[in-house]
């Protein structure tokens, strides 16, 4: 299949790239940049996505749509920066949709990223793709980006959307975070320590994501390993996976003065379950999180 990718460039973006190409798909990638670093035979396409829609050639010959772009969230909050946030993901996804309602041929799915944010903060609620939003900044912008992605249905296309939890790559992300101090030994439970952790092992979100459009499948899914953690026992695996101790607790009022009203991302509790996909066949390769950074930590 040809495959057209906004954010590609990003942590799920490499991954699910690197997945499609070995699987034999063609990619076309969208990029704010046209000197982008791109594999041999990937075509690009430049596309500022707050502009408006991309140009034509985007979608030349696509049969698949993947919007992954967005600003990342894992920043302190200004009110600029939450705009940037809303927008990233609400007015991409809008001008990406006005570009394809455009077309004669349009491409016959769109795929569209969103995040396990949309449920809010749950305690121990065992959350499904069913389970209605939270309330709050996020699951306001969850909301708003999934009501923008339902555009591809009302112009004929198959829509899908994979809402995104902790993704864990040794290159970015949360992991590539936590490593450092953990390796130094100095990392410990973020607060109270009992707050759910909805994980997924970059290799099983990318092979989501490719099994959602090779079996042409259509909803949301939550894109979520099968076995959540509390922030606790995540915080006692890593440790235990790189041998070092992890018994210095990380205060909450210390991530408030940190990170403002970001912190509460880190101090949420998502306990999520990707039961969609396990209805329609999905299945992780690393769906337990000891041997999901057994894996990561040997890359």
């Amino acid at each position: 299949m040809n495959i057209t990718i906004s954010g590609a460039s990003g942590l799920v973006g490499r991954r699910l790239m690197a997945v499609l190409r070995s699987a034999g798909h063609q990619v076309h990638i969208l990029s704010r940049r046209n000197a982008v670093s791109a594999p041999e035979g990937a075509r690009v396409s430049q596309w500022d996505p707050a502009a408006g829609p991309p140009p034509c050639a985007a979608f030349e010959g696509a049969d698949v749509v993947v919007h992954l772009a967005g600003e990342p969230v894992a920043q302190r909050w200004t009110p600029e920066v939450k705009q940037r946030i809303r927008d990233s993901r609400v007015q991409s996804t809008r001008h990406l949709l006005e570009g394809l309602a455009s077309r004669g041929r349009r491409p016959e799915a769109f795929v569209c990223a969103s995040a396990i944010g949309y449920y809010g903060s749950r305690g121990d609620e065992v959350l499904t793709e069913s389970s209605p939003p939270g309330a709050g900044f996020l699951p306001e912008v969850c909301v708003e980006w999934e009501r923008a992605a339902g555009q591809a249905a009302t112009i004929g296309m198959r829509l899908a959307i994979v809402r995104i939890g902790v993704v864990l790559d040794p290159a970015g992300g949360a992991l590539g975070r936590m490593l450092p101090p953990f390796r130094a030994g100095v990392g410990g439970p973020i607060g109270s320590g009992r707050q759910w952790m909805s994980w997924i092992h970059a290799e099983d979100l990318a092979g989501l994501f490719r099994f959602v459009i090779e079996n042409s499948l259509e909803g949301v899914f939550n894109g979520v390993a099968p076995f959540p953690l509390t922030n606790r026992d995540f915080t006692r695996e890593l440790a235990r996976a790189l041998r070092r101790p992890a018994i210095l607790p990380v205060p909450a009022f210390a991530l408030k003065i940190l990170f403002g009203e970001m912190a509460q991302i880190l101090l949420e509790s998502q306990r999520v379950s990707p039961r969609a996909a396990e209805a329609a066949g999905f299945r992780c390769r690393h769906p337990q999180l000891a041997g999901a950074l057994a894996d990561l930590l040997r890359q």
